[in-house]
């Protein structure tokens, strides 16, 4: 099987954002610029590897699909769990807090009609595990995590996005890049790397994140957390929605539905 990076801010999925509510007009976001010593330090000290990380719109892009704030490298050393395992489902030290909640999801006009399609079959991925989180699409107003097109993320990433914000919010955006996608994506692996972004949004980390199936390498547990979700197994989890990279149509695994069942 091919496998493709997923870019998540696996974003490990990370961070503190606001949301706007127009977003049909930035498809292509700022110039990207390589960072500092002295910030590849702080994204060291949070657990990511400082490789290859660029500076981005959102913060911070690290890891191929996971987004640091500028407020995620000011905290530099948020509680974790340094006994946590090292392969399985697991999730960051900050998750989305006020349930029951409704998290209202809008894809920006500028990408393709399959995003849409795709963002209503990753709704109901998650609806149907009847979670405390339950979400839903808007085409107007202001939403809770935007969905928007970004041609600029490197190549072969297909997305990225971050973890909950300190105040219990999710991530607020995903950016996707339809051009890694190529011509005629299939309906379920797009719907697959939205749901894995949205995944990290919500705070799940990579399946896979001490041994990267995409690129091999440790990320590491650092100051972000990656905590073991209660239930779920002591080795990868290949059938993961949240492993690093896929290949098609991945939907729930019983040990994902088990992760989402435990935190939400």
């Amino acid at each position: 099987m091919k496998f493709r990076l997923l870019s998540a801010t696996l974003v490990l999925g990370l961070f503190t954002f606001t949301s706007c509510s127009d977003i049909s007009e930035p498809s292509v976001a700022p110039k990207q610029e390589t960072i500092s010593k002295a910030t590849a330090e702080k994204i060291k000290a949070l657990g990511f590897n400082p490789n290859n990380a660029l500076k981005v719109a959102d913060g911070y892009l690290v890891e191929k699909d996971i987004i640091l704030t500028e407020q995620d490298l000011a905290k530099g050393a948020l509680m974790y769990d340094k006994s946590a395992p090292k392969e399985e489902q697991y999730r960051t030290t900050q998750l989305v807090t006020g349930l029951p909640r409704v998290i209202r999801v809008r894809v920006s006009t500028s990408l393709p009609a399959i995003f849409v399609q795709a963002t209503d079959e990753m709704i109901a991925r998650y609806n149907s595990r009847n979670l405390l989180l339950t979400f839903q699409r808007i085409t107007s107003g202001t939403a809770t995590i935007n969905i928007i097109r970004d041609e600029t993320l490197p190549t072969g990433v297909l997305g990225s996005a971050g973890f909950p914000t300190s105040s219990g919010n999710p991530f607020g955006t995903v950016r996707m890049k339809p051009s890694t996608f190529g011509s005629n994506p299939s309906l379920g692996f797009v719907a697959t790397v939205l749901t894995h972004e949205v995944g990290h949004c919500i705070g799940f980390r990579h399946t896979d994140y001490f041994a990267r199936v995409c690129g091999g390498g440790n990320e590491g547990a650092g100051s972000i957390g990656a905590i073991l979700i209660p239930g779920t197994p002591s080795s990868i989890d290949n059938a993961s929605f949240m492993i690093s990279c896929t290949g098609g149509n991945v939907p729930f695994s019983n040990f994902d539905k088990i992760a989402l069942d435990a935190l939400y």
